[in-house]
């Protein structure tokens, strides 16, 4: 097609005429899938891109000043939307059906967890102050290490490991007390 075909054919198209925008079509929807595949998009995206390019064309036709630039304008408009399709997968994080934080609680859900958070920590609350700083920490503060945890509460880094075991031992005691087992 030289520039004066296309020119022409557009001007028939935007007029109505359905046989134009077919020739349209057909004659350079090639050069609008190549440049979305130069961009190393499958064809689902390639096509979508070549659809939503025609799209945008019948939606805008007055944007393009001269008809006889369409191959240019067509080319332009695939780049962006070809731009955009990879910049909207950048945002969505691929997944395999299960979300990373997980699904939503059930209320029943919900309900025991609270329940279970409950019993826990006023198990806690039964222990000597040492061991509930230390509960505390190691459940609020996961990341601090055994010298940090020495410091907060007081001891020597290297006893850290025997009374983190003495504390857990003492807490899954006063749980099994409260009729809870641990398993």
């Amino acid at each position: 097609m030289t520039e004066t075909d296309i020119g022409e054919l557009l001007t028939r198209a935007l007029g109505g005429d359905q046989a134009a925008w077919r020739s349209l079509v057909r004659g350079l929807s090639a050069l609008v899938l190549h440049i979305a595949r130069s961009y190393r998009l499958g064809d689902a995206d390639a096509h979508d891109i070549c659809q939503n390019t025609w799209l945008t064309l019948a939606q805008r036709s007055s944007a393009l000043r001269d008809p006889a630039k369409l191959p240019g304008w067509l080319a332009t408009t695939a780049r962006r939307q070809a731009l955009r399709t990879i910049s909207a997968a950048r945002r969505e994080i691929p997944s395999d059906g299960h979300d990373a934080v997980g699904p939503l609680p059930s209320p029943e859900h919900a309900v025991l967890s609270s329940e279970r958070d409950r019993v826990l920590w006023r198990a806690v609350g039964t222990l000597p102050e040492r061991d509930r700083t230390l509960i505390r920490l190691l459940a609020t503060q996961p990341e601090l290490t055994h010298t940090q945890l020495a410091q907060r509460i007081g001891v020597a880094p290297g006893t850290i490991g025997p009374l983190r075991r003495r504390t857990l031992d003492r807490l899954r005691r006063a749980l099994e007390a409260q009729g809870y087992d641990h398993a």
